[in-house]
């Protein structure tokens, strides 16, 4: 039997970041790990209690990996991923009663569990800072990139254009889905600041779907501006010759503990637009341009500038390749495999 189980509760969940992680890792590790799953299904509430109840007495005394922000809080042999602490920072972001879970789940979690796993030096600080985690109890292991996402084929292009939707014309792209840090409203208003200060058939997309209503508080985006497209959650098999065929990428996210599309859409050679706050400035290390996402005015600026200047486009998109090429999800795994197997 293998010595380390895995908690595998993000097997149930469609593949966004935090899961794409643990899907990623898990199968590099596939020869040292026994994954424990959950029934199909079982999300939310009853997700929590399988976590809770149940796969304590599955992991039987072996050090359990919990790969994303949670995990059960009777076993202290164990090692954890935190990706951020948005619920505690920003409650309002999400249902009370998604809020009140992680607001208790997260301070005991990360105190009770023998080692943590930071995706970046900002989620450490802010568990060191907001939690009093000691430094010696977590150790930073950054998100990769996985080798599909590369610049596709115009072939690869017009087929992703074709199922999306998205038609044919130049256009600014945003992946995520529609929740409240992802700040999509702000993001609509710099596009009617810009869309006038630019050719005619150039379109706004988001890809990317709508926020569970048991997890996320409403988003309200009102009267949408013209030239807008949203194609809601796109599968892997089209996201990388979406990320090529766009002009630019724009991501104008209001916390992230890592934020992997940055660097997907480098990886495709894209330039990117992105913000300049909590991770996003360490993880692009100098390969994007950087906005305050609070100030639609300058993120309108930031696209126009970007459109108009070839240059500067260039210049992005070589420093964005060299970027995404330092992060890889072999790197990512090796790392793991040493501190999981230190710990078991």
């Amino acid at each position: 039997m293998r010595g380390i189980a895995l908690n595998a509760r993000f097997r149930v969940h469609k593949v966004t970041g935090m899961q794409r992680y643990a899907l990623e890792v898990s199968r590099r590790l596939a020869d040292i790990l026994e994954s424990v799953d959950p029934p199909g299904g079982m999300r939310g509430p009853a997700g929590h209690a399988w976590e809770q109840l149940y796969l304590p007495m599955a992991v039987r005394g072996r050090l359990l990996w919990s790969p994303n922000n949670t995990g059960p809080l009777t076993v202290g042999h164990q090692v954890c991923t935190i990706h951020d602490l948005i619920p505690l920072e920003h409650p309002e972001w999400f249902s009370a009663q998604f809020s009140a879970w992680y607001r208790y789940l997260l301070p005991r979690l990360t105190r009770r569990a023998a080692h943590l796993i930071a995706v970046s030096e900002y989620t450490k600080q802010r568990l060191q800072e907001l939690l009093g985690i000691p430094e010696n109890r977590i150790t930073v292991i950054p998100n990769g990139v996985d080798p599909a996402f590369r610049p596709a084929t115009p072939e690869r292009v017009d087929l992703a254009r074709t199922a999306l939707d998205v038609g044919p014309g130049p256009y600014l792209l945003c992946v995520g889905s529609v929740e409240p840090r992802k700040n999509i409203g702000r993001l609509l208003e710099a596009w009617r600041l810009a869309q006038s200060r630019l050719a005619e058939d150039v379109t706004l997309v988001v890809a990317g779907g709508t926020g569970a209503s048991r997890v996320f508080s409403e988003v309200l985006l009102g009267e949408l501006p013209g030239r807008v497209r949203f194609t809601g959650y796109v599968p892997d098999e089209h996201l990388a010759a979406l990320y090529t065929g766009a002009s630019a990428f724009i991501y104008p996210s209001l916390y992230e503990g890592f934020g992997i599309p940055p660097l997907e859409a480098m990886a495709c050679g894209v330039p990117v637009i992105t913000s300049n706050n909590t991770s996003l400035p360490e993880v692009t290390g100098g390969a994007a341009m950087l906005v305050d996402p609070r100030e639609p005015a300058a993120m309108a600026e930031a696209v126009v500038e970007l459109f108009r200047d070839e240059p500067l486009r260039r210049e992005l998109t070589a420093k964005g390749l060299a970027r995404a090429a330092a992060y890889s999800w072999e790197s990512v795994a090796s790392d793991t495999r040493k501190l999981l197997e230190g710990h078991a």
